[in-house]
C-alpha cells in the first residue's frame, strides 16, 4: 500500500472516530463517563479505570477496520 493512501486512510478513520464522539456526547453519551468506568477517590489521589470506554472503543474499530478489510 502506498504512504499516501495509508495517510489519508488514517485521516478519515480519526475523522469518523472525532464525528462519532460528537454524536454520541449529543445524545447525552460521553467517552470516559459511561457506567461501569471505575474511579477511585482516596485523598488527593484519583485512579480512573475506563473499562466500558475502553470495551465500546474496541468494538467500534474492530467493526471500522474489519469495514475497510
Amino acid at each position: 500500500m502506498n504512504i499516501g493512501r495509508l495517510l489519508i486512510l488514517l485521516g478519515l478513520l480519526i475523522a469518523l472516530i472525532g464525528v462519532i464522539i460528537i454524536v454520541f456526547s449529543k445524545l447525552g453519551i460521553q467517552f470516559g463517563k459511561l457506567p461501569g468506568d471505575i474511579v477511585w477517590h482516596k485523598g488527593n489521589t484519583t485512579i480512573y479505570v475506563p473499562i466500558t470506554t475502553a470495551i465500546l472503543l474496541s468494538i467500534i474499530l474492530t467493526i471500522l477496520l474489519r469495514l475497510f478489510k
